[in-house]
């Protein structure tokens, strides 16, 4: 009978655990289409479709821990208009969706969906006012506005609605701190706020299964800032630019500190950043303008050999060019985060400036360098 009764346990626990993973997802939406994909934040490859009837669908997922998903129509992906509905997938709850993915929508459901129900209410009525900004600006620019006058208007307006905003999530934190749904509000908070959003919490909630989901967004981004700090400072400058040899576009050895004497502009960049070959025509004209005064290194990132030699062809970029291979370190060394990176180096091997992104500050350093 012992045995008996211990079997009917461990099966009992079993499906308890089996339970315990599986959420349930009905919906009601009008202005949907057929047919929808499903698709976990972390998992973007895996997809599956869901079937929707007249607006209504029904489907389960076998959920580990907390984590977001989307529901994309299918037509997004062939670069139509179309839904995207985000939600928190949480396991051994039951979320039920109703409105008009056209105008809004309500989340409710079992006991956590309840709460994220009044989290949702909260957020769109203190991103009411940010909503109102932009569409007075839409309608502004329709009637003829320039962009430039817009943005300014948008400039100046939307920080205080931002603190605003930002505001009444922590007043909802703090006096929602045993709320389950509250903890999805901590990334919505500003970096340097989340810790003391987190300790708001209540210890059952701080502590719980919720954890699994604000915790690694709060990970990433302290991992991000300390990578962008450790790069500040290999970029920052007067530090000695480190010496590299890397092959050539014929194939030959080319060392960074032949070129000791001049100023050099190492362009860390590849065929595959539109912002890279955008900004090329410039380059050029500043590569003749300034003849003679200083010389471009073309760091090749990410690129096949082929692909390279066919870009550095195809845009016809008169500088000199190095091949970077997948082994190599002189992406770490300099501390590279984004493409294109400009990184001028004096004619003593000295970092004079590094230049993120397609930025009309270089032009105008090279204008002050050698006017």
């Amino acid at each position: 009978m012992k045995k008996i009764i211990l079997a009917m346990a461990v099966v009992a626990a079993m499906a308890a655990c089996t339970a315990d993973k599986s959420l349930t997802v009905k919906g009601d939406l009008k202005n949907l289409g057929d047919t929808l994909i499903v698709m976990n934040q972390n998992d973007r490859d895996r997809r599956d479709t869901v079937l929707v009837s007249d607006g209504k669908f029904e489907f389960t997922l076998d959920v580990d821990s907390v984590t977001s998903y989307y529901l994309v129509e299918p037509k997004l992906f062939r670069g139509e208009r179309g839904a995207q509905l985000q939600f928190i997938a949480v396991p051994g709850e039951a979320l039920e969706m109703t409105g008009d993915v056209n105008d809004r929508f309500d989340y409710n459901g079992s006991t956590f969906y309840q709460g994220y129900h009044e989290v949702d209410l909260m957020l769109e009525e203190a991103q009411k006012p940010q909503k109102e900004l932009t569409q007075k600006l839409m309608k502004m620019l329709e009637e003829g506005a320039s962009q430039d006058s817009i943005m300014q208007i948008y400039q100046k307006a939307i920080e205080p609605l931002e603190k605003q905003e930002e505001e009444a999530i922590m007043e909802f934190i703090k006096t929602h701190p045993d709320l389950e749904a509250t903890a999805t509000l901590i990334p919505q908070v500003k970096p340097e706020k989340m810790a003391e959003a987190v300790n708001m919490l209540s210890d059952k909630v701080r502590n719980g299964r919720m954890k699994a989901y604000y915790q690694p967004i709060i990970d990433y981004i302290e991992a991000q800032q300390k990578a962008e700090e450790e790069s500040a400072a290999k970029q920052a400058e007067g530090v000695e630019a480190p010496d590299f040899t890397l092959n050539d576009i014929n194939g030959k050895p080319l060392t960074l500190s032949s070129l000791r004497g001049k100023h050099v502009i190492l362009d860390f960049w590849g065929s595959w950043c539109g912002w890279c070959i955008k900004g090329f025509p410039e380059m050029k004209e500043a590569y003749k303008k300034y003849a003679g005064k200083f010389e471009i290194l073309g760091i090749d990132c990410r690129d096949t050999e082929e692909k390279w030699k066919e870009a550095v062809k195809e845009n016809e970029l008169p500088w000199l060019h190095v091949y970077n291979p997948d082994e190599s370190t002189i992406c770490d060394d300099y501390g590279i985060q984004g493409y294109p990176t400009k990184i001028i180096v004096g004619p003593d091997g000295k970092i004079v400036k590094t230049i993120v992104g397609e930025d009309p500050a270089f032009y105008e350093l090279l204008a002050e360098l050698f006017k």
